[in-house]
């Protein structure tokens, strides 16, 4: 089985990889032919376009993964069930389900490959909305503000570098909700971004009003609010458009949104959709191998066909489905799996049929 095996691997991550660098290739010339003369018409030379379409790869890669696993799928098990080596492999004791194992197994790990990518980009998107001037460029640096937190305290500083992770001239406020707590200034000369901590307030002091008057002060040399969660980007009076979101971030945001009253609908889906366009690739194959041998006429036209339609359908799904997530008419969660789920389904069927 080895050999078999290497044979139907190799054959199915060529095919793979083919696809799915080519098909970014042909979406980036289709969205060029559309919004070209847009882009030159803002002053972008035709170098800072190429740019914006190299931070765009990542994203057409990335939506290309479950259209490049099913093709691969499609025209591994396609050649061999019409020259019989399928067949063959029968009546040598070989089941079809283990003839797609090696496939089965490569879909597992690029679907992990799929889940990083789906994290990374956002921040390809962001990049590429500032370089085909989508939106102005965001600053790295914030003077005299104040912010409101998750926690519903309020937050000013001097100044914020993103850059760095530093604050100047820090207060942070807490109001009691109970009338017999005091209220907390903590104030401090500067604040560094720990990834792990959270913000480190360095030289300054707690102070403590209580209602009727008392007041209590203490200094530090070192601080870590506990309630202080928001990264320095977070503090920036700039919003990202949700595909320039992660899924924490997505998360943290329809958060937000739902406390302020309104509807994170749209938020959480697109979040959810993170995760279930690369892991569609994995479904893709279990759903392409079995329609491959569903029939052996037609040829290579056929099996273009077929993928196709499939891949029309998928899309099909996933807009509608979306469209109804983003409206509520849907659960979010449902919204972005229905078209998994109903492929997966197919799939189990597809795979019951076949004579193994």
């Amino acid at each position: 089985m080895r050999i078999l095996d290497r044979l139907i691997t190799f054959t199915f991550l060529k095919l793979f990889v083919v696809f799915v660098v080519g098909a970014p290739l042909l979406f980036i010339l289709v969205d060029a032919t559309d919004n070209l003369d847009r882009y030159l018409d803002r002053g972008l030379t035709l170098a800072e376009v190429g740019m914006g379409y190299v931070y765009l790869f990542p994203r057409f890669f990335l939506w290309a993964f479950p259209v490049a696993a099913l093709l691969a799928s499609v025209f591994t098990i396609y050649p061999m069930t019409t020259h019989r080596e399928v067949m063959a492999a029968k009546a040598g004791g070989v089941s079809f389900y283990r003839l797609i194992l090696p496939m089965v197994v490569a879909g597992f790990f690029l679907t992990g490959i799929g889940v990083a990518l789906s994290q990374v980009v956002p921040r390809s998107n962001q990049a590429a909305a500032e370089a085909l001037g989508e939106r102005e460029r965001r600053q790295e640096w914030r003077a005299n503000f104040v912010y409101i937190t998750d926690a519903g305290e309020s937050l000013s500083a001097r100044r914020l570098t993103t850059s760095d992770g530093r604050m100047q001239g820090v207060t942070l406020q807490r109001i009691s909700r109970n009338a017999d707590d005091p209220t907390q200034h903590i104030l401090a000369n500067e604040a560094v971004w720990d990834e792990e901590e959270g913000w480190v307030f360095r030289d300054g002091w707690v102070r403590q009003v209580y209602p009727d008057g008392r007041e209590q002060a203490s200094h530090f040399v070192e601080y870590t609010p506990e309630t202080l969660s928001e990264a320095p980007t977070d503090l920036l009076d700039t919003v990202r458009d949700e595909d320039e979101m992660t899924y924490a971030e997505l998360g943290t945001l329809a958060d937000r949104i739902l406390r302020s009253g309104g509807d994170p609908n749209r938020v959480l889906t697109k979040r959810e959709q993170q995760f279930a366009i690369p892991i569609a690739t994995f479904i893709i194959i279990l759903f392409g191998a079995p329609l491959a041998t569903s029939s052996r006429r037609g040829g290579t036209a056929y099996g273009i066909g077929i993928s196709l339609a499939t891949t029309i359908l998928y899309m099909m799904l996933f807009r509608v489905s979306g469209a109804m997530g983003y409206a509520g008419t849907l659960p979010a969660l449902w919204a972005a799996w229905l078209p998994n789920a109903l492929f997966l389904a197919a799939a189990i069927i597809l795979l019951a049929r076949v004579r193994t």
